[in-house]
């Protein structure tokens, strides 16, 4: 029991003075907003979950990975939005045509801090963050932000084949959980997670 009292009291200072992997200090498990935006802004990918709309699966949940990106790589690059570049030939973009509605997680053990820390992915302290709302095109006026945010951390991206008919959209946050630190998942409002620096 004392190891396991040493190991949290601990954690907090590890998490200060530890670094992710693109750069910066982790944010402290008190700025749940911060978290949220950072990690976010350190991860390539993620799990985007919709109800399916296809035969035999019609209304049950799927999961499916996609790359993404809130801006180019770096410190304080981000926006918060979440930008996906899709197709309609894509199995889950199809069940975005029928119910906009999805879930997002992404994860600190997609980059080498938990690794470098030996925190197993479903350790709190490997930080993860579940985002609800809906994914949408975006407009003729946001598609060069998209672009840019996407295109300078998937280069390969402009080299996808045209005739699949790719095209640029956002993840429409409503709801925010950060999972960061021991004793439950924080909420997180859309508001403060957009107000805040990363």
């Amino acid at each position: 029991m004392a190891g396991l009292w040493l190991r949290c009291a601990a954690a907090p200072m590890l998490l200060l003075l530890a670094a992710a992997a693109a750069g910066g200090a982790i944010p402290p498990p008190e700025e749940a907003a911060r978290m949220a935006r950072f990690v976010l802004h350190n991860c390539d990918w993620g799990a985007l979950a919709t109800l399916s709309a296809q035969e035999g699966l019609r209304g049950r949940p799927f999961a499916n990975v996609f790359s993404l990106s809130d801006g180019p790589p770096g410190p304080r690059g981000g926006s918060g939005v979440p930008y996906l570049y899709l197709t309609d030939m894509e199995i889950s973009v199809q069940d975005l045509e029928i119910n906009s509605d999805a879930s997002l997680t992404v994860s600190l053990a997609q980059t080498p801090y938990c690794k470098k820390h030996r925190y197993d992915p479903q350790n709190p302290l490997c930080a993860h963050i579940i985002f609800c709302g809906s994914v949408v095109k975006v407009n003729d006026s946001e598609a060069g932000l998209a672009k840019k945010a996407l295109f300078s951390r998937h280069p390969e991206m402009e080299s996808w084949p045209k005739d699949h008919n790719w095209f640029f959209a956002k993840f429409n946050i409503t709801n925010i959980w950060v999972l960061d630190y021991f004793g439950g998942l924080k909420i997180v409002t859309p508001e403060d997670y957009y107000s805040v620096k990363p």
